[in-house]
């Protein structure tokens, strides 16, 4: 600022002055500039005001720019350019208008389009207002995830939209304490994991296969597609069963368990959560074991894959004394409130 008003000072005496001395003052002063050019490094540091001098003299009078030695005229001329923007976004700042949106509100609007992709800021707002936040609608539109392409829905409901309508079954074989082995048969549903049926015989003929596919799923809830192996035992009486009461049966290809992943992995988890623990009898108490392990895996047991919920959702008890309900004999227990 110092050095603003001096140069001003300079102005208004040498108004006074004469042109030999000016001209010689100016000689003098551009020897200096010469000499100051040789030992001053190749890059200078300008202040504010030094830029706002160079700028406002050459907004007065544009021939002065030749006369520029330490700086170069693009630079300057940038610098003119620079505050020009300055000027302009400082005039049409924000000074009033609509009340900002709170992040909370935007972030919600954001989550709520990805979500659901077919959605549009109509349906979006009038979701808002029932949940009692009053927002404009051009505003939600404003705050919406952008897409690219048009609307589709992702792979996980896509698959989820077929999953209800996809049952699967398999045997498994279980020794008893004479060396007898038994096989048991199990039937479950995708939608939520549930195990529909568990069967126990030592026969595992077609007709009992059909017949226990007929007592899980009914004549009215019966699933769209069945996943099966392709074992010979099934035979054409079960393929005729199943054609009839109106189920696709779907058998996966040859040395293909992968293709029946959810009924393998929930037989492992009988394996080794129940009867690798217990020494079986005889096919009665194999059919109790297994419907008490049925009873704990479908109402009490949490999975992961529903969000740590039982495949028959569960709720959750806030008050009462915990109590803790042995099941198989203590091998696994069931804890709640009474």
């Amino acid at each position: 600022m110092r050095e603003a008003f001096s140069l001003v000072w300079s102005v208004l005496v040498s108004l006074f002055r004469s042109r030999v001395s000016l001209e010689a003052e100016i000689l003098i002063l551009r020897h200096q500039l010469n000499i100051q050019r040789r030992h001053a490094p190749k890059r200078l540091a300008f202040s504010a005001m030094d830029r706002l001098i160079f700028v406002g003299l050459f907004r007065l009078v544009p021939n002065t720019i030749k006369a520029l030695t330490i700086v170069k005229p693009d630079t300057v001329i940038r610098w003119h350019r620079a505050g020009f923007r300055l000027y302009w976004r400082w005039k049409s700042r924000h000074r009033c208008g609509r009340p900002a949106v709170p992040l909370e509100i935007r972030r919600l609007i954001r989550e709520m389009s990805i979500a659901n992709p077919l959605w549009g800021a109509p349906r979006i707002h009038g979701e808002l207002l029932k949940l009692g936040i009053e927002i404009g609608q051009t505003s939600v539109a404003k705050y919406m995830a952008r897409r690219r392409g048009p609307p589709s829905q992702g792979w996980k409901t896509f698959l989820r939209n077929y999953a209800e309508g996809i049952a699967a079954m398999d045997l498994f074989v279980v020794p008893t304490i004479s060396f007898r082995l038994l096989y048991g048969l199990l039937i479950m549903g995708h939608g939520r994991r549930q195990i529909l049926w568990l069967g126990v015989t030592a026969h595992p003929t077609a007709e009992w296969r059909a017949n226990q596919l007929t007592e899980a799923c009914g004549w009215q809830q019966i699933p769209r597609y069945l996943i099966r192996d392709r074992d010979r035992a099934y035979g054409e009486i079960f393929v005729r069963r199943v054609r009839s009461i109106g189920i696709r049966d779907r058998p996966t290809s040859f040395r293909s368990p992968w293709q029946n992943a959810h009924a393998e992995r929930l037989i492992g988890s009988i394996r080794r959560k129940c009867t690798d623990h217990i020494v079986i009898f005889g096919e009665r108490h194999l059919r109790h074991v297994l419907l008490s392990y049925m009873g704990y895996y479908n109402g009490t047991r949490t999975h992961l894959s529903l969000s740590k919920d039982a495949p028959i959702s569960r709720a959750a008890e806030n008050a009462g004394r915990i109590i803790c309900r042995p099941i198989l004999g203590g091998l696994h227990h069931q804890y709640g409130r009474m």
